[in-house]
């Protein structure tokens, strides 16, 4: 009989110390910061020709990609990174846990604030762009990476038109992309931080054909749509206008003008 509740005993205090690491494990533990395996720690700084303005200054340089951080609103008000054919690769890779970013002054926002909310972690850069290493796959997961986005949309529409940009990439060769939401004032939040879920969210595109720069933007609800993604096609001047960023500033004045004020899709093959 004794021996029958000693085993009771055992197995409760198993079953507490478990209960009680899987959530020190959920609410404390940070894996370490992600590094590059080669131990070369470049920075994605050879096309600042291409670099947004940024409103806060607070502009970060991974190896892959860049962002400029918005604290107020905890999440990058845009991502910017070259796509190449050579970076469109199927590896299968394991998906890593979301992280701080390390680089971020003001320290990013915890991937816990999603956490019950209602909100996807949606990726601003594509972890699909990213697979052609798992140091370069990872560095997605920072969380100056995410944006809360409506599950259906991150599934839907939004995942549509990453897909068309690899085809993009494919048939034309090296794509510049900037995305992010449209930071407003005013907007809903999430958890403890207060991370702002943008209405918006936009992606604008360019690429090089000869002495030529070829634009394409757009500018989605964050919410479900069954609408093809070419219906919201908008120009890159109506997207400065609603962020109050200066996507293409290194341009003459006069090409810049140009190309920002057309919406533009004949350049482009849906």
């Amino acid at each position: 009989m004794r021996s029958a509740m000693n085993k009771k005993t055992t197995y409760t205090l198993l079953m507490l110390v478990c209960v009680v690491g899987f959530w020190l494990f959920e609410n404390f533990y940070t894996p370490d910061t992600y590094s590059d395996p080669n131990h070369k720690n470049t920075e994605n700084t050879p096309y600042q020709d291409f670099y947004p303005t940024s409103t806060t200054g607070d502009i970060v340089h991974h190896t892959n990609f860049s962002l400029s951080y918005h604290e107020k609103h905890e999440q990058a008000e845009w991502v910017f990174y070259q796509l190449t054919k050579d970076q469109l690769t199927y590896d299968d890779r394991k998906r890593p846990y979301f992280i701080e970013d390390p680089k971020v002054s003001t320290k990013s926002a915890d991937w816990k604030n999603y956490r019950g909310s209602g909100y996807d972690r949606g990726h601003l850069v594509p972890a699909g762009d990213r697979r052609f290493s798992e140091f370069a796959y990872n560095e997605t997961f920072y969380t100056s990476n995410i944006s809360p986005q409506n599950s259906e949309f991150n599934a839907g529409v939004w995942n549509d038109l990453e897909k068309q940009v690899r085809y993009w990439c494919k048939k034309y060769g090296p794509l510049y992309i900037m995305t992010g939401g449209v930071l407003d004032n005013n907007l809903s939040s999430i958890g403890d931080e207060d991370v702002s879920v943008p209405n918006y969210f936009y992606k604008i595109v360019a690429r090089k054909e000869g002495d030529t720069l070829k634009m394409i933007a757009f500018l989605f609800p964050n919410k479900p749509s069954t609408a093809p993604v070419k219906s919201f096609l908008v120009s890159v001047d109506e997207i400065e206008q609603k962020t109050n960023i200066n996507f293409f500033e290194k341009l003459p004045d006069t090409q810049e003008n140009n190309l920002e004020s057309k919406i533009e899709s004949t350049d482009w093959k849906f």
